[in-house]
């Protein structure tokens, strides 16, 4: 679900950059950074969706715990950009809570999965 969320995320972002550039008085200094956090949580994202299919499939801890940083770096930038950047919109906030919220439940439910596994390794 939250693969379906983050390309609707990636999708809406840039609109969202846009129109705080045209209406709202936004310095193109805080601009440019606001977009390259953007590429990176992309990156992030996607690495991290990667990982987490590689370790589901194969059931290899390795991958769960990659996905796991990932997702905890992911979580962070959803945080910024619903409470740290220059100027949030409505859509925006509303946009980065449910992100939040998808990262916060995946992030959850990672860990659970690494505990269940390495507790099945030791019986």
């Amino acid at each position: 679900m939250n693969g379906w969320y983050c390309a609707t995320y990636f999708l809406l972002e840039p609109f969202a950059f846009l129109s705080k550039d045209l209406l709202l008085p936004f310095p193109t200094a805080n601009l440019v950074p606001d977009v390259m956090m953007l590429f990176l949580y992309l990156g992030t994202e996607v690495i991290g969706l990667f990982f987490g299919t590689k370790g589901s499939l194969c059931q290899w801890k390795m991958p769960h715990g990659i996905n796991v940083v990932l997702t905890f770096l992911s979580t962070m930038v959803a945080s910024y950009y619903l409470l740290l950047q220059t100027s949030v919109i409505r859509l925006e906030a509303i946009m980065n809570s449910i992100l939040l919220f998808f990262c916060s439940s995946e992030l959850l439910l990672e860990v659970l999965t690494l505990a269940t596994s390495s507790s099945m390794d030791r019986t």
